[in-house]
């Protein structure tokens, strides 16, 4: 959830506002409001931004580009010399200086290369043959006519050095390399921790010429004022500060024009998603924190997109090596218990879907019969092959999911929307939520046969009849009731084709899971086919050779689809018809 925030004003005079400022500072739970305009123009702020930006790529980097540079240009030389030497080492160990010899004594040599069944033993001799080509040399006198070889043959170039010379430059380089890494560790041992101090001086430098900048002066610069917010949980011991500084401020609620920053304050388990609400946007202060939401079907999406228990398993043991930091890696620092989260959940929905490591238990006749009684399997015909009205269990789960996911979307609109607006700016939200929740409950209560076929019509047209006023006749009250209609229609065509298009999203969820499936279970019957009717040492080796290597691509091209599509129906499907807009500004604190 959002944590609630108090708007403050302080009101200092001008000799005491560096004090002022640094009690603020010490206190650090003040966000300073900015203001619209004049950030942007400050040069020495743009400078100090950009001396930021400069001393962070310095760190992320691991030294100053001089040496980094000089870095890249060693391994630049020591790619080149390796190509060089590769294409050199056709012609053996030649000197160049026996070439100038010959030279110098009357005789020209050519370096040719051709196919080998093109090449002729007039044209030179023969040095070496390498890939169906031959390589030769044209050796003749000065004075002598030179053959035109160019339509039969290439002509080659020999560098000043042999092959084995240049593996003697790639070893010297090699060195350099060396002592150029030794040098960048002793400047990451001595200068690293000053320049990472250094970036805190300007970041320091930076929030305070922000506050400043960010001052209005009154009173002919007498007087300074300044906005900020601050959690109301901590607004307390902010006014104890305030009141021994003997500081003239006041405190107000924040109101809807006001850019309220946002603290989002949830438990352990909901703050593992914080970071997706933030890759989309942060809430404004008068919307609602989808984290709650977000988190739990982001579980439910990802675990139906990997569909298999065993890579469940997989992702549970990888998530706690990552926690205990027994496994070390760099891009899934602190991601440990969300990997965790999502494993536990693909276990539990990739149990229930039947899957284990590619192999379907539901049809695993050596599976106990009672352990495949809670599989969803079981609530298609046996007859159809398990399935519901001739379509598989899971395609049929996958838009029922949808249709849930985006009637929960519909009702926090309504809800949220009635918070901030008021009913009467609402009653068309509430109206089509009637039809289309209150259509798909009647229609389920009649194929149960909860109610009778004639309390169905009648639920029908009182629900159609209520709907239909909402969204054509009072959609916006006081407006002119054609123009009213006119909207209706239009709001009508969005929904219609909105709505069913939203839905079908959801069936990737049940595509994804099963080509995983299939995938694994190909890889199953490859290393089956290897292993043969009489294994041997050789048969075991490819077997698991195949089942760890296809099951370890299949997991992480899975993990990939099962992260990307649950986050795009989360930010499409769902924050559409959700009304979430993630305009919010995140609670920065000036502080040290």
């Amino acid at each position: 959830m959002i944590s609630q925030m108090k708007k403050y004003t302080f009101l200092v005079f001008h000799r005491d506002y560096d004090a002022f400022l640094e009690q603020l500072r010490e206190k650090g739970v003040v966000h300073i409001t900015e203001k619209a305009d004049g950030l942007a123009d400050n040069e020495e702020l743009q400078a100090a931004l950009v001396q930021a930006d400069e001393l962070r790529r310095i760190i992320r980097a691991g030294a100053p580009d001089q040496l980094m540079q000089e870095r890249a240009a060693l391994l630049s030389r020591i790619h080149e010399t390796e190509l060089e030497m590769k294409r050199v080492a056709v012609w053996g160990d030649f000197r160049k200086e026996r070439f100038d010899e010959l030279q110098r004594a009357g005789y020209r040599l050519r370096f040719f290369s051709c196919a080998k069944s093109a090449f002729r033993e007039e044209w030179g001799v023969s040095v070496a043959e390498k890939d169906g080509r031959i390589y030769f040399v044209e050796i003749s006198q000065e004075g002598d006519q030179l053959r035109d070889l160019n339509e039969w043959a290439q002509e080659e170039r020999l560098g000043d050095k042999c092959a084995a010379e240049l593996q003697q430059d790639i070893t010297n380089l090699n060195g350099l390399l060396v002592a150029q890494d030794a040098r960048i560790e002793v400047w990451q041992q001595t200068e690293l921790p000053n320049v990472k101090a250094q970036l805190e001086e300007v970041r320091r430098q930076i929030d305070w010429k922000r506050v400043n900048l960010n001052t209005q002066s009154l009173a002919e610069g007498s007087l300074k004022l300044l906005e900020g917010f601050c959690p109301a949980d901590q607004a307390e011991a902010l006014n104890d500060m305030l009141n021994k500084a003997d500081v003239y401020y006041e405190e107000t609620d924040p109101e809807e024009k006001d850019a309220t920053p946002i603290k989002l304050k949830n438990n352990k388990f909901i703050q593992m998603f914080e970071s997706l609400t933030k890759m989309y946007g942060m809430p404004a202060y008068s919307e609602f924190d989808p984290t709650a939401i977000l988190g739990p079907f982001f579980i439910l999406f990802f675990a139906l997109c990997i569909g298999d228990a065993g890579y469940g398993l997989l992702l549970i043991l990888t998530g706690y090596l990552l926690k205990a930091g027994k496994l070390k890696i760099e891009m899934f620092d602190g991601m440990g218990p969300i990997i965790m989260a999502l494993g536990i959940g693909s276990t539990i929905v990739g149990y229930l879907m039947g899957t284990f490591f590619g192999v379907d238990l539901f049809l695993l006749e050596s599976f106990p019969e009672w352990a495949k009684a809670c599989m969803v399997k079981n609530l298609g015909n046996p007859a159809d092959d398990y399935k519901i009205a001739g379509y598989d269990v899971m395609m049929v789960a996958a838009l029922v999911i949808g249709i849930v996911h985006i009637c929960l979307a519909m009702v926090v609109k309504c809800v949220c929307y009635t918070k901030r607006f008021g009913f009467k700016q609402t009653i068309s939200s509430w109206a089509w939520l009637l039809l289309i929740l209150g259509g798909l409950i009647t229609v389920v209560l009649a194929m149960t046969n909860l109610v009778s076929l004639e309390a169905t019509k009648i639920m029908l047209i009182a629900i159609g009849a209520v709907s239909a006023l909402g969204i054509y006749i009072f959609n916006t009250i006081g407006r002119n009731p054609l123009v009213n209609i006119g909207a209706g229609l239009w709001d009508t065509y969005n929904m219609a084709t909105g709505i069913m298009g939203d839905v079908l999203s959801y069936i990737r969820l049940y595509a994804l899971g099963l080509a995983g499936g299939m995938l694994g279970a190909a890889f199953n019957q490859l290393a089956t086919m290897v292993l043969g009717e009489t294994p041997n040492v050789g048969t075991w080796i490819g077997f698991l050779l195949i089942v760890i290597i296809g099951h370890v691509l299949n997991l992480l091209m899975a993990c990939l689809g099962a992260f990307v599509h649950p986050l795009r129906l989360t930010f499409v499907e769902y924050f559409k018809n959700a009304g979430y807009e993630g305009s919010g500004k995140e609670y920065a604190p000036f502080k040290k």
